[in-house]
């Protein structure tokens, strides 16, 4: 995600609605000031988090997702925040 994503809660956010919506992955701010996750689960649980991405928290701005489907791993057990 890209736009003012990073200082707004957008990572805690993020985490928390995924575990809200049942998938498990992991987001994490990135040096360039973007925000990067990796979600797995049913189809339509990982694309209800990914609309929510467009919005975010309520003092986010976000400009743009992009999306690159993965294979999926199972390596993750919950959804998390990563420092």
């Amino acid at each position: 995600m890209t736009g003012r994503v990073q200082g707004v809660s957008y990572r805690a956010a993020t985490a928390s609605e995924g575990r809200r919506l049942g998938v498990v992955g992991w987001v994490r701010n990135r040096m360039d000031g973007s925000v990067e996750l990796e979600v797995e689960g049913a189809d339509e649980r990982v694309a209800a988090l990914l609309s929510w991405c467009q919005q975010g928290p309520p003092s986010a701005r976000v400009a743009a997702v992009d999306v690159q489907e993965l294979t999926p791993t199972g390596a993750d057990k919950a959804f998390s925040v990563v420092r």
